[in-house]
């Protein structure tokens, strides 16, 4: 029997949390690859970095491979939403594979911008974490002329060969982390080219922008998501920096109830990457531990869909199932 956390008492919920429209259409892709062609699907790298997504799709006939030397000939393979570098593209190509592209439409925006501008004799910086998969598919759109910087200490070691300088980030950034280094750059080289529209992504922004409204109205912050999610990290480092107790969990079964003695107020946010039902799951368990009021806080209202690659239809399925109903 579940023991109730003292003095817990009210979730509330931030608006938007969960999965944004570039994860729903990457598992899309994955599902109705599977559909059409059958199992199995190979996916290059994660197609989110969810581990209950991921451990989903493999049921469903999906292999996660990172070296595409793993892939048979002739087989079906998904690039995943964070990306691919040109030379991956070029293998695939080489080897003759079916290839959905599930990078993330705002991903693939930053590739073009730095497509683009190379052609116009630019050099890049571009800020973000190395090892990311998206960070290696954009710095891959290039041969070189592109320099990565973590941190704004960082900005010193960069020495371009000319004088025409771009900065490109990774869209899942904390906000104000990522404004910090670019106020360094735009320091260091005053001339340097901006986006046109900053690269952090809609879905990273608004989750943040949720955070610092909720994290002041809480005691503690549950964040749902896996510990590769660089979007779900950025929010439980942001409300940490705002002062509020914070924790990221995978499922309900992360949750320790020593987190809620004597806190009665418990915010709850979700990466972009998270399903719902892990949401849902969370909601439960902290119920079982003496939570009775559970309230949506007022945030923006997300209706972005992005369409799905030629060949698999025009509609998701979800969609396709409402209009049957």
């Amino acid at each position: 029997m579940t023991t109730p956390a003292a003095g817990l008492q009210e979730v509330l919920l931030a608006e938007p949390r969960g999965f944004c429209a570039g994860v729903d259409r990457a598992i899309e892709i994955v599902e109705r690859a599977l559909l059409k062609h059958g199992a199995p699907i190979h996916v290059r790298h994660e197609i989110v970095h969810n581990t209950y997504v991921v451990d989903d799709l493999k049921a469903k006939g999906a292999i996660f491979i990172e070296d595409l030397a793993d892939v048979p000939p002739g087989a079906t393979l998904v690039f995943s939403a964070h990306g691919v570098s040109q030379a991956v593209r070029a293998e695939a190509a080489r080897r003759g594979f079916r290839v959905f592209d599930a990078t993330c439409p705002l991903v693939t925006k930053v590739h073009v911008e730095v497509a683009k501008l190379a052609r116009e004799g630019y050099e890049f910086i571009m800020i973000g974490h190395k090892g990311h998969p998206e960070v290696e598919g954009t710095m891959g759109q290039l041969n070189d002329g592109i320099y990565l910087v973590e941190e704004a200490a960082d900005v010193a070691a960069v020495h371009p060969r000319g004088d025409k300088l771009a900065v490109v980030t990774q869209t899942t950034l904390s906000v104000d982390d990522a404004a910090a280094i670019l106020s360094e750059v735009k320091r260091r080289f005053p001339h340097v080219r901006e986006p046109k529209q900053q690269d952090i992504c809609y879905a990273t922004q608004n989750r943040q922008d949720a955070v610092k409204l909720l994290a002041p109205a809480v005691d503690v912050l549950i964040v749902v998501g896996s510990p590769s999610s660089s979007n779900s990290n950025r929010l439980r480092e942001l409300a940490q920096r705002l002062g509020t107790a914070a924790y990221m969990v995978e499922g309900a079964q992360d949750l320790q109830p020593d987190w809620f003695e004597g806190r009665s107020r418990v915010g709850l946010t979700a990466g972009a990457s998270a399903p719902d039902v892990l949401v849902q799951q969370v909601i439960a368990r902290l119920r079982e531990l003496g939570a009775t009021s559970i309230r949506h806080m007022r945030g923006v209202v997300e209706n972005v869909r992005f369409p799905l690659p030629s060949g698999l239809g025009d509609r998701s399925m979800r969609e396709a199932a409402a209009s049957r109903s």
